[in-house]
């Protein structure tokens, strides 16, 4: 054994790289940015590379064996040539792991990113106060109880969600919230004095929020029930002040939604046994938290209660207790947001937030409740999810069924969609409205008629005309909205709105296969929220107008036509208005569990499944060519330009393979066209990384809160505001913002979107995008498409609509992010819409995105774990232009890359990247060549230092091997 110990030198040498990549690997996986799937396949991939070694570890144990007998001249000779041979093996491996497989997670790991400004985090700080400000929406204020304007006011504040407010959410929406503002400074900001008993209380039942992590969570709600109050605690709690503000918080998160019974399989709760019975749900009180409130309302005599969720909750409870006097809806307020709070309080801030969602008192009875979860097929491995509500979601049901009803409608809706209270008293009219061509013009005069100045929201609604048994209409459609200046008591303003009566049109699938502005009298509504009217003006139209291939919308590149119906629908029956709804129980039942039918399985694929077809008549593009372009010479030239086909010639098949199947969080560089590295982080509520620790931006409020301000200028500047931190640190593209509906209210990413409407949704979209493409940074509008729950996203869910909805609904915030955001990237979601994955649906991708909105861009999946039908080939031939993957594994990189068909495929999802690098902040400045990275300048510096020492090894070898040599001739 002791002649042999040498050979421990370099079996441990490879030992330590190969731990060292599997740790950094497996350290990457518990960061939550790769999973082990990822893990154990880059493993596999990079332990090929050091294979030779190990053949000369092995050639090297037979020689010694075949040559045992030879001088021990030889032997030496045999030792070190073998050793110095392993070590160089050894340094062209690691270099070709670290230059291949491995470079761009070394991209990402050793990124150099800026700080940001100082001026610049507290120039979004201050807006992120302001948006809360504005987004805090006053639900009910009985015998003006609030504000409570007495200079160092006296307030106990009750709920174990005070110590632990929620700023966000989990998943890729997270942001770093450690140095937030919290309720207790809020509150003292403002000057109220509060009952540090109390507060102490809560803090010493539990410090830390229970997790609700992507991977795992824990749905505890860790309320102090009424037995852990002491009576002493209580009395002093009455003797400090006869006001109290009860704090009720949810949470939600990336991965999972919201349970629905909370008795259910695998829903982890370590709070009181007795909190919930089965059935119950995580949107309605526990028991312990009823217990609170009879609590604080059987011994204080003004009650304020403070909701702090993203998502609706049921709060029918509010309207139980006389001396409940004062409500307030605050979703996730982000790092200084909940500044707000004490400002709502004390009256230096006037709320003007409107919901985005309508709060019913019992969300068993929605129409999605039974059609939201884990549904499956028998025999197959693929889920399902029912939009069985067609274009009937949110406010769009309740006040189509309950038109002109209103105490039945008030049975089940507590607060309207736009609904929202001011501590001032506005009064809007409305001019009669006035047409040149398409466009309808009116103005909204708003005048403050109360004692306190304030914002007023104007909302405009269309009524159209419906046939019983018709097209599909809604009742009540937004259609625009504005926010008024901060008026003064008495001022005035006049707000113009202009309207394309193309807006008011509905998609007809079935007759004229395009949008439909039917003949008959559609009612433009001036309304306080969706169920009041405050006015109304009649639009007649005299003739039906068909917006077809002979006659498209003004703001389409081309015809919205019939493309989705065939393959979206499956065999599910929708919702109609046709004699009130008369299908509705029938309809909105739980799925009844059956095969996939034939007509659905017509098209549907996996990785199993999916084969490649080429065309013979792709001709192979040019590939290699010497052109003399680089990058930096086509940005500002238009898409379409000749010069693109010259810089693309000059990329050969091994950059364009690279820069598609490793998307993941950056664009790679391309040296072939001195294309630069550039890094794409999360998340919608401001930027921040899974790799590059301390690189978070601003933790701006949630999406849903920059929605309940109803100010597009406040979500353009908060655009602007995501941008200029990206730009300050050197990133160029944005994960965000995410735009999905909010279907239904247990959907974990509620928070990292805006609405349950589309309008609302889309013109946020789109003023956030736009704010960010002012500072060179392009954004990645997702989840495109109907990504509406967490549920089975990535387990081959197939999610049915019709194909008005799918329009109207849930394309819809997409389409006016595209046509007046200007967005140039998307994501497209995990899910499958009807039978296509939606990240390989060329009618969603082509067909509707590029050729229908003119979007111009690249198209990125969402993280690529492959999960069974995830397929490279199949995206890029489908409009979908590169993989988020970070290691090219899990189907990321393409199989075909020989075929004219796909390379073909692949240079037009190159150009389609190019071209939004382009035009971002990463061409702000001339860039002639591709600069070296980091870790590559240090990894060269090593090679210089490691070759050296080799050849001095070598050196020393041969001088020993001739003094040996020469001895032996003594």
């Amino acid at each position: 054994m002791k002649k042999y110990r040498k050979l421990l030198i370099p079996v441990a040498i490879i030992a330590a790289i190969a731990g060292a990549i599997a740790f950094a690997l497996f350290k990457l996986s518990q960061d939550e940015v790769l999973n082990m799937a990822d893990v154990y396949a880059t493993i596999k991939t990079v332990s090929v590379y050091f294979i030779p070694s190990l053949v000369i570890v092995v050639a090297f144990i037979a020689a010694l064996i075949i040559f045992r007998n030879k001088s021990k001249r030889f032997k030496f000779w045999l030792k070190w040539e073998s050793v110095i041979a392993l070590l160089v093996s050894i340094l062209i491996s690691t270099n070709v792991v670290l230059f291949g497989p491995m470079s761009s997670i070394l991209n990402l790991n050793y990124a150099k990113i800026n700080d940001v400004k100082e001026s610049t985090y507290k120039k979004n700080q201050d807006l992120t106060e302001t948006i809360a400000n504005e987004g805090t929406v006053l639900l009910k204020n009985e015998d003006q109880m609030l504000p409570l304007q007495d200079k160092g006011q006296k307030l106990n504040v009750f709920g174990w969600g005070a110590t632990n407010p929620v700023y966000g959410g989990t998943g890729s929406g997270n942001v770093d919230t450690s140095n937030a503002v919290d309720i207790e400074k809020s509150l003292k900001n403002a000057d109220f004095e509060l009952n540090e008993k109390l507060l102490d209380f809560y803090r010493d039942y539990r410090e830390d929020r229970p997790v609700v992590g992507m991977w795992e969570q824990d749905w505890t709600l860790p309320e102090p029930g009424a037995k852990d109050y002491k009576q002493s605690l209580i009395d002093d709690a009455k003797k400090f002040s006869d006001t109290a503000m009860i704090t009720i918080t949810r949470v939600g998160g990336e991965g999972a939604d919201l349970p629905v019974d909370m008795k259910g399989k695998d829903i982890q709760y370590n709070g009181r046994k007795d909190d919930f019975e089965k059935g119950e749900h995580f949107l309605e009180l526990s028991k312990s938290e009823k217990e609170m409130v009879d609590l604080v309302t059987s011994n204080f005599k003004n009650v304020i209660v403070l909701v702090n969720a993203s998502n609706a909750m049921e709060l029918g409870w509010i309207n139980d207790y006389d001396n409940i006097k004062s409500a307030i809806w605050m979703p996730g307020a982000g790092a200084t947001g909940f500044n707000a709070l004490g400002k709502v309080l004390s009256g230096e801030v006037n709320p003007s937030g409107r919901t985005v969602d309508t709060f019913v008192y019992d969300l068993t009875k929605t129409p999605t409740w039974n059609n939201f979860g884990d549904f499956s097929y028998e025999n197959s491995d693929y889920k399902l999810i029912n939009y069985v509500e067609g274009i009937y979601v949110g406010y769009k049901y309740y006040e189509t069924k309950y038109e002109n009803k209103d105490e039945e409608y008030r049975k089940e809706v507590q607060y309207p969609f736009g609904y929202g209270l001011s501590y001032t008293t506005f009064d809007q009219s409305m001019s009669k409205i006035t047409q040149k061509g398409d466009k309808l013009s009116f103005d909204v005069t708003v005048k403050n008629n109360g004692k306190t100045s304030g914002k007023e929201v104007v909302q405009i609604y269309n009524n159209p005309p419906y046939t019983n048994g018709g097209l599909e209409k809604a009742a009540t459609n937004l259609v625009d909205f504005a926010k008024t200046k901060e008026l003064k008591p008495g001022e005035s303003q006049t707000i113009p709105f202009e309207i394309s009566q193309e807006e008011l049109a509905s998609f007809d699938t079935y007759h004229s296969g395009a949008y439909v502005l039917e003949k008959g009298q559609y009612n433009l509504q001036l309304k306080s929220n969706s169920h009041d009217t405050l006015a109304s003006e009649a639009y007649e139209v005299k003739e039906t107008i068909v917006y077809n291939e002979d006659n498209k919308r003004s703001s389409d590149e081309k015809a919205a036509t019939v493309k989705f119906k065939d393959f979206v629908e499956g065999e599910v029956t929708y919702l109609s208005r046709k004699d009130n709804f008369a299908n509705y129980d029938e309809v909105t039942k739980s799925p009844v569990k059956r095969e996939l039918t034939d007509l659905e399985k017509d098209g549907l694929t996996n990785v199993k499944t999916y084969k490649l077809e080429n065309d013979d008549k792709d001709k192979m593009p040019i590939t290699g060519a010497k052109n003399g372009l680089v990058l930096n010479d086509l940005k500002g030239l238009e898409y379409d330009d000749k010069k693109w086909d010259q810089l693309l010639d000059q990329l050969s098949v091994k950059d364009m393979t690279k820069l598609i199947a490793n998307g993941g969080y950056q664009t790679l560089p391309v040296k072939s066209v001195g294309k630069v590295q550039t890094y794409d982080f999360d998340g919608p509520a401001g930027i921040s990384s899974f790799f590059v620790k301390n690189s978070n931006g601003t933790a701006f409020p949630t999406a849903t809160m920059i929605a309940t301000t109803w100010n597009k200028e406040l979500a353009e500047a908060r655009g602007h505001g995501v941008g200029e931190e990206a730009s300050q640190m050197g990133i160029s593209g944005w994960y965000g913002p995410a735009m999905n509906i909010h279907r239904n209210a247990f959907a974990g990413r509620n928070f990292e979107y805006y609405s349950e409407d589309g309008v609302v949704s889309g013109a946020m979209a789109a003023a956030e995008i736009k704010g960010a493409m002012d500072k060179g940074v392009y954004t990645y509008m997702k989840h495109f498409a109907l990504n509406d729950q967490e549920t089975n996203r990535t387990d081959l869910l197939l999610t049915w609509s019709t194909e008005q909805a799918v329009r109207e609904i849930y394309l819809k915030p997409f389409e006016d992010a595209v046509k007046k955001g200007g967005a140039t990237a998307a994501m497209s979601a995990f899910n499958y819409i009807g039978n296509e994955w939606a990240g390989g649906s060329a009618t969603l991708l082509n067909d509707v995105l590029r050729g229908e909105w003119g979007f111009r861009g690249f198209v990125l999946t969402d993280y690529f774990g492959g999960y069974k039908y995830m397929d490279a080939d199949k995206a890029i031939r489908n409009g979908n232009d590169a993989m988020l993957s970070t290691n090219g594994e899990m189907g990321a990189t393409l199989d075909d890359t020989t075929s004219a068909t796909s390379v073909k495929a692949m240079r037009t999802a190159t150009h389609n990247i190019l071209y939004t690098v382009a035009n971002s902040r990463a061409y702000e400045k001339d860039v002639k060549k591709t600069p070296l990275m980091a870790w590559e300048k240090t990894t060269y510096t090593v090679n210089i230092i490691v070759i050296v020492a080799l050849a001095s090894l070598q050196i020393l070898a041969i001088a020993i091997y001739r003094k040996k040599t020469k001895l032996n001739r003594l």
